[in-house]
Order: structure tokens, then sequence, then C-alpha cells
């Protein structure tokens, strides 16, 4: 089985899973008992600063210890803050007189680290954590029988922060379990998600090259401290699996302290690319104050949480600050590139306001209830925050995909070009040697040849005068190599397009018209071009004769020539048999021609020509409908108002 089908696989079931987890707390009832219209609430519960060697025996009997009373608190209030000499508080709950079959007490939020409920003098529910976490709720039943009685619910902790921060609901138990269990359920399939997430794409990143890996990883490790992060800051999880409450602890903090530097990492990486040395000094301190409290925290794990207090003050209070400078910094800095036109900047700065903004404010209202404040908005920025990263990636990864599709048509272009002039070198040298050797054989021969043929018979004249015809045809062919080979391009002047062509005209209508064609020039006086006027109408001269030689039935030639962008094109136009595609990527080849008894040295001249004019030559066709030539020179635009003048 595929990986692919792993995954897929393991999506259906978790799918399956959470459908089925919905419909069954769909079907709890939604109704009350009858007799719980005329149930009482509670309004207010007491709390009493106790010590620590206080047992529910005392507290009943009304011996408190200590200078501390019982205080009344409304429901819903939060408690008062924690006396500094005090690590035990009591609660105490009057229950309604009459109560409903299948009811519970449920509190949402407790902060205790040991938690012990008595309902009169019976202990029906005990929680202990001997990590540094305060966070608690609790929900237990309570029936008919229990109308009218005392709860007393004793909470210890080695902490800063005791009591209730929450209203006390009684309810019928099913929908309380169902506020238990759905308060926080959300927080975990989102930690989950991002779980997956994250290990999905560190299985893609061994098959990216090391630039792309580095951000894909970056981004990677922060959407997996962000899924633990989302899951063990959840208190379900305490409340639940209360045997690995100190190693979620311990993950919570671990990917904290991951998060931080890995985000100025990322953002390094998408923006700045190591350019600002600042930013990087800044990443190099976090990511070693992140060590720092990470072997803090195994010290303090190891000394049974002995240190638990400094520890705190470095994990929670100075990185809180840290954090709150950090996104300040890097909002600044995304702005700045917002203002610099960066796309990706705005995309970034979109989602990490958002971060940034609910992150600081859930620090301000940590700090300012003091740390009570339970953090809730972060959630929604974290969301809002990772699509946004996850856009961007997605957005580099669509750019690079696009610019290696350009550097590969690139690269297969200056190949081919490297390729050609590979070719052109070595014929030329080849031309250069050969054509002198064998010219001055072929004039003699020809001169021969003239002689006697002035003094044989007619029959033999006949065939003297073809051998004479193909020794020139043979030295047209040498005069081509040579060329190619040397092209003569020692005056370059001022060239009138207009002019030149006007001057061809008397070579290459009759041609034409010879062909049963016509030509028809449409060329403005005010084109200037700089190259040689002998080399370019052999230019225009090779293409135009090609265009000629490739006639059908009336044919046709179409000239003309205009400016745009400070060059000069030269449209040469037929509609001749035309020319295959796989052709057409040959032209200019060395010895390729289309031409039956062609050689391919009259194109591989006239491009030739062309670059020593530094020009451009452009061939369109298509079969039976003709070619298009499209020539381009540098224009020469100080002329245009002399000729206008």
């Amino acid at each position: 089985m595929g990986q692919t089908q792993k995954r897929r696989i393991g999506l259906y079931i978790m799918v399956v899973w959470m459908v089925f987890l919905v419909s069954q707390f769909s079907l709890i009832p939604q109704t009350k008992a009858a007799a719980g219209n005329d149930l009482q609430p509670i309004s207010f519960w007491q709390l009493h600063w106790g010590g620590s060697t206080d047992t529910i025996e005392d507290i009943i009997a009304g011996g408190l210890s200590g200078e501390y009373d019982w205080k009344s608190i409304k429901n819903g209030e939060a408690a008062p803050t924690k006396p500094k000499d005090i690590a035990v508080a009591w609660i105490k709950i009057q229950l309604p007189p009459s109560i409903p079959k299948d009811y519970g007490l449920y509190i949402k939020k407790i902060y205790a680290q040991n938690l012990s409920v008595y309902l009169d003098n019976r202990l029906i529910r005990e929680v202990k954590f001997d990590y540094p976490y305060d966070v608690q709720r609790s929900l237990f039943p309570v029936s008919s029988e229990d109308g009218g009685h005392v709860v007393y619910i004793k909470l210890e902790t080695s902490l800063d922060r005791l009591g209730i921060d929450s209203e006390i609901r009684i309810d019928h138990f099913y929908q309380l379990t169902r506020s238990f269990i759905f308060q926080d359920l959300q927080n975990i399939i989102i930690g989950c998600a991002f779980l997956f997430i994250s290990v999905i794409m560190l299985i893609c990143s061994l098959f990216l090259n090391r630039i792309q890996k580095e951000t894909w990883i970056s981004l990677s490790l922060l959407i997996l401290t962000l899924g633990a992060i989302f899951i063990t800051y959840s208190p379900f999880m305490y409340a639940n699996f209360n045997n690995y409450g100190s190693l979620f602890v311990d993950v919570f903090d671990i990917s904290l302290a991951i998060f931080l530097p890995s985000l100025t990492y990322f953002f390094e990486k998408v923006f700045d690319n190591g350019k600002i040395n600042w930013l990087r000094k800044v990443r190099i301190f976090q990511s070693v104050y992140s060590g720092f409290i990470i072997g803090f925290m195994l010290i303090n794990h190891l000394s049974h949480y002995q240190l638990n207090q400094y520890y705190f003050l470095f994990s929670v209070t100075i990185l809180g600050f840290i954090m709150i400078i950090q996104f300040s910094i890097i909002i600044g800095l995304s702005l700045f590139f917002v203002i610099r036109g960066n796309k990706e900047a705005v995309i970034f700065s979109e989602g990490f306001a958002t971060l940034a903004a609910t992150g600081i404010l859930d620090l301000l209202l940590y700090y300012i209830k003091d740390q009570k404040y339970q953090f809730v908005l972060w959630k929604f920025g974290i969301i809002g925050f990772i699509l946004s990263l996850i856009v961007i990636l997605g957005r580099r990864f669509a750019i690079n995909q696009e610019h290696m599709i350009n550097y590969s048509k690139e690269l297969e272009f200056y190949n081919n070009q490297l390729q050609l002039s590979e070719k052109m070198e070595m014929i030329s040298s080849l031309a250069a040697s050969v054509a002198h050797e064998v010219r001055n054989p072929l004039q003699v021969t020809r001169g021969f040849l003239q002689l006697v043929s002035a003094s044989t018979d007619s029959k033999n004249k006949e065939y003297m005068g073809i051998a004479i015809e193909e020794l020139d045809r043979a030295a047209v062919i040498i005069t081509d190599f040579l060329t190619f080979a040397k092209p003569q391009m020692d005056e370059l002047t001022e060239l009138n397009v207009s002019k030149e062509v006007s001057q061809i005209e008397g070579i290459i209508v009759p041609l034409a018209t010879l062909h049963g064609g016509k030509i028809s020039v449409s060329v403005p006086n005010d084109l200037f071009i700089m190259g040689n006027s002998s080399k370019f109408k052999q230019v225009l001269i090779n293409i135009i004769k090609n265009s000629i030689e490739a006639f059908q039935e009336d044919g046709q030639i179409h000239i003309w020539s205009y400016e745009k962008r400070d060059e000069i094109f030269i449209h040469i136009k037929d509609n001749g048999e035309g020319i295959e595609p796989n052709q057409l990527a040959k032209l200019g080849e060395p010895y390729y021609s289309t031409k039956t008894k062609g050689t391919g040295l009259g194109l591989m001249v006239t491009f030739r020509l062309i670059d020593m004019m530094k020009g451009q030559v452009e061939f369109k066709s298509q079969r039976l409908q003709g070619t298009e030539v499209i020539l381009r020179f540098p224009s020469l635009p100080d002329k245009k108002g002399a000729a206008l003048n």
C-alpha cells in the first residue's frame, strides 16, 4: 500500500471518528426534566484560606485555622488574589434543596495543583498535579438525595494562583459533559491537523533542493510547534490524561522555545535572506535564549521543580516581553517590505498582524489581570497566520517553478547557440582553406574549356557550355563559402532602408515577374540603420529570392517596414508553399536546405551578415500558407528628424 493511500485511510478514520463523536453528543437529550424548571441556581459560594494541616473534619466542625474567615463570593465572580503565605483554599458550595435526577455540578476553571472534592465529609473526587500546572476543571454528578447538602473543595498549590475563576453550573449531567468535552475539542482537532500537515511537509522536504528545503523545513517546524502548543495548552489533556501531564508541560515549553527563533528564521528566508545583520543577531539571541530555557527546564524537572519560581520568571515573564518585542520588530519589517512593493510581504503582514494583535492583546490581558487570564484570542491569530504562510510558500513554489521552466528554455537556447557557433567556427576554418585551394583550379579549368569550345563542333560546344555553367555554379558556392567564413564589414555607414530597398527593386521585381508573381513595397523614407550597403542588399536579395523560388500560382511578396521601440522592423512575407515546423527550426544550420539543389550556404551567409550588423531574424511559416521573415536592426533615431526636414 502506497504512502498516499495510507494517509487517505488515516484521514478517513479521523473524519469518521469525529462524525461518530458529534453524532453521539447530538443524541444527548436537549430538554431538562420537568422538575428542573424549579431548580434554584447557585447564587454564591464561600472561600476560606486554610492551612496545610486542615482536614475536612476540621472544616465541618468549624475549627478554622489562621486569621482568615469564610468569605462569600457571588457566583461568576473571580476569587480574590491569593495571599503570599497561603497554599491552601477551601471552597464551600451549598446545593439547592431540590435537585432533579441525573444532574451534575461543573466548574469550568479552577486554579490549583491538587483538588479534593467532598460531599459533606465524603471524598468523591481527587486530582493531583505533581508538576507546575494549575489549570483544572471539575465535573461530578449530584443526585436527588444530595439536595440541600454541602460540597467542600480543597485546593492546594505551590504556584501563584489559587481559587475558582468561573461560574459554578448545576445542570443536566449530559449537558455539562458536552460542555466539558467540546470546550477544548476544537483546539485538539486543530492541533492534530497542524501536526499532520507538518509531518507531511517534512516528508516532502526530502525531495526538495537546498534553498527550497530550508524555507520548507522552517515552516514545517512552525506548524509542528504550533500544533503541539494547541494540544498541550488544553486543560482537557491534563484533566483526562493526568499521568502524562508532566510530559505535556515540557512539550509545551519546548514547542514555544522552538517556535520563536523558527518564526524569525522563516521571516529571514522569505524576505531578508540574511541581508539585515541585526535581524540575524536577534534570531541568534532567541536561539541561545531558547536553548537556555530548555536546559533550565530539564534542570528544574530533575530537581522536582524546586527551581520553579525562577524558571517561571525566565520562561513566562521575561519570554513574554521578548515575544512582544519580536512581534513588534516583525510587524515593522513586514510593513517596510510592503511599502517597497513586496507582494509576499502584504500576505505575510495580513496573517502576522492577526497573530501579533491577538497575541499582544492576550499578553496584555494576562498581565493586567495578575496572570489569571487564560489565553484565548491567539488561536484565531494562529490559524490566519499559518494560512498566510502556506499561501506564501505556495506562491514561492509557483514562482520557482516558472523560473525553472524559463531557465530550462534559456539553457536549451544557449546550448543550441553554442553548438551552432562551434559548427560555424569549424565550417569557417574549413571553408576559408578549401575555397582558396579550389577556386584557382576551377578558374584555370574554365579558361581551358572556353578555348576548347571555340574550336570544336556544335555538339561538343553544347557540352562545353554545360560544363562551364556548372563551373560557374561551383564558383558561386565557393564565393558563398568565403563570404561566410570571412564576411567583410570594414565599412559601416548609415543606411536609409527605403533607398536600399529601392535600389534592389530593379533586380527582384523582374525576377518575380519571370516566376509569375508580384512584389509590393511599403517602406517609409525616415528609417535608418547602421550597416554595409552591399551586404545589406545581399541579405534582402537572398531572402526575397528564396520567397520567389517558393512561388505557387499567383505568387505575391509584400515588403514593409516600421520603427518600434528603437528598432527597425523589416517584414518580407510571401504566399508560397511554406515550411514545415521541423524544417523551420533547422534553418541556418550548416548544409541544411529545403531545395533539391540547395547547399544551405545562402541562409548561413544571410544569418552571419545580419549578426555582423547587430540584427536579428525570425521566421514564421505554415505549410501551403506562406512564410514571413522579420528582420530587426537597431535604429538611428537622430536621423529621423533630418530626413523629415
